[in-house]
């Protein structure tokens, strides 16, 4: 089976490509280098159909990873150009192939903030751009499945991803946590989801090799949800330091965060804090995964030592200084 990940030179397709590489021919699409597999990188842009089309001779199933994913974008018509338009350009270009299947990563966004444990039936009410651009993508899917229903078509939703090398928010969290300097907004009992970088590429490729039928959707995420007075226990736990937590209310953690948006405003940078990210770090982002996890599939690693090994590389051994290669998503 020849495989093309498009997309594969970032964080999740990085460690999609080290496992599929072991069992399958692989080539990666991507509009920048690999640091860890160049020499099957072709170099080409999802806004460009003419840049795929040649591409894809040969291939029996497509990847779809590239997106525009960060909560600072700018202008925010690139998350419907990448998005969106990304997902047009390639599916005309599979279409010229007969490529009938594809795996497409979406994202839990496309549920929105503060929902009861959305499964995948759930309605979808996405709150920022990232998660309607995801979200058309898959209309868009669903209408070239029904123009031929036997595709097979795989949507995964994974919540946000975490591991070693990422630079997103789960690292931006675990280095405030293990500074010391952190400062709790709200109580700290909202629970978060989340997905070891690891269990999700062992999942994409579960799906790859056993729903070759049809067209579904899947959550995924590691359990059990932490909430967030439970992950600043783990975190000193692993590192072996006591934490202080301090409690500021959630009004107040907004009104630094508009203070933060001034900021960015009039400076023209982009700073790790906002008023996006404190209302998403107080929110409850909790989500079903019972679909996934009926299929059989079995996760390599638990959510605990997920983190226990991100947080050994990253913050005990820093084994990331030794070449400097990072990932910078969300």
């Amino acid at each position: 089976m020849k495989i093309a990940v498009i997309g594969g030179s970032g964080f999740v397709g990085t460690r999609l490509i080290d496992i599929l590489r072991k069992e399958y021919d692989v080539i990666n699409i991507d509009k920048q280098h690999s640091h860890f597999h160049n020499d099957i990188t072709k170099i080409a842009d999802v806004r460009h159909k003419e840049q795929i089309v040649p591409l894809l001779s040969g291939i029996e199933v497509v990847v779809l990873l590239a997106a525009e994913h960060r909560d600072d974008v700018t202008p925010t018509s690139l998350y419907y150009d990448v998005n969106v338009g990304g997902m047009k350009n390639v599916l005309q270009a599979m279409e010229e192939h007969q490529i009938n299947r594809i795996v497409f990563t979406s994202s839990v966004a496309v549920y929105g903030l503060n929902k009861d444990n959305p499964d995948e039936n759930h309605p979808i009410d996405p709150f920022n751009h990232y998660g309607k651009s995801k979200y058309q993508a898959e209309e868009v899917l669903q209408k070239w499945n029904n123009v031929q229903p036997d595709r097979n078509i795989n949507i995964i939703r994974p919540t946000v991803i975490f591991g070693e090398r990422n630079r997103g928010n789960v690292y931006n969290l675990l280095k405030q946590i293990s500074s010391g300097k952190f400062l709790m907004v709200g109580k700290g009992n909202n629970e978060k989801s989340m997905a070891y970088v690891e269990n999700v590429v062992a999942f994409i490729k579960y799906c790859i090799e056993t729903q070759t039928h049809g067209y579904n959707v899947f959550n995924y995420i590691d359990k059990p949800d932490y909430n967030m007075n439970q992950l600043v226990s783990l975190v000193s736990k692993v590192i072996g330091k006591r934490i202080p937590s301090i409690h500021i209310p959630y009004w107040l953690g907004m009104m630094g965060g508009y203070c933060f948006d001034i900021l960015a405003f009039l400076t023209g940078r982009k700073l790790s804090i906002s008023s996006v990210r404190v209302k998403k770090f107080c929110a409850t982002t909790k989500f079903d995964s019972n679909k996934a996890y009926n299929l059989g599939f079995i996760r390599p690693f638990s959510i605990e030592d997920g983190l226990k090994q991100t947080l050994q590389f990253e913050f005990i051994e820093k084994r990331h200084e030794v070449d400097g290669i990072i990932f910078k998503s969300e």
